[in-house]
């Protein structure tokens, strides 16, 4: 009985020290979802993101090498969140078997990014990304510079970038600290 009281009490606690970011089955606005792909320096990768039917957020499209181009990346800028007390983010996402980028940033002046790279399983998973391990880069070159330490977050992201011809897709259920 003690240990059955133990353990609800640690599973109610569990849910208070999260906070959502997003969560996609909660018909959330996806408008400062925005795609970057690798046209801005000449590329023709094409990605795209929607709210799909079963209502996740799907990042998809095609990357292309042509123009020495070969990643797309969905953004969103609009992030004022401060990480003080939390350890790790938390995604949910079912992908195509393919690698992807989480990354953050926590100034948007900043050039570089805070990275995780992660594998999808093409099931759902739950990946948690301790903040603490996040590595920064720029231009796909890991920088000299501590990882990441800051108290927020401003900018958080989604990025393939695999060095190959490929179509994509990525389904996002939530994202959470923890």
């Amino acid at each position: 009985m003690i240990n059955k009281i133990i353990l609800i009490i640690y599973f109610s606690t569990m849910n208070l020290s999260s906070q959502i970011l997003f969560d996609f089955k909660k018909s959330v606005n996806i408008e400062d979802w925005k795609i970057v792909d690798d046209v801005v320096m000449g590329g023709k990768s094409n990605g795209s993101f929607i709210l799909n039917n079963s209502g996740y957020g799907e990042f998809y499209g095609k990357i292309s090498l042509e123009n020495n181009g070969g990643f797309s990346s969905l953004r969103n800028k609009n992030i004022n969140l401060k990480t003080i007390g939390y350890t790790e983010v938390v995604i949910k996402v079912k992908g195509d078997g393919k690698k992807y980028q989480f990354r953050l940033k926590d100034n948007l002046d900043n050039a570089h990014s805070y990275i995780s790279p992660f594998t999808t399983s093409g099931e759902w998973q739950t990946i948690r990304i301790k903040l603490s391990e996040m590595y920064p880069a720029f231009r796909g070159r890991k920088l000299s510079i501590a990882n990441f330490s800051a108290n927020s977050i401003a900018e958080i992201a989604f990025l393939i970038g695999n060095k190959k011809q490929e179509t994509f897709k990525l389904e996002i259920d939530k994202i959470y600290l923890q």
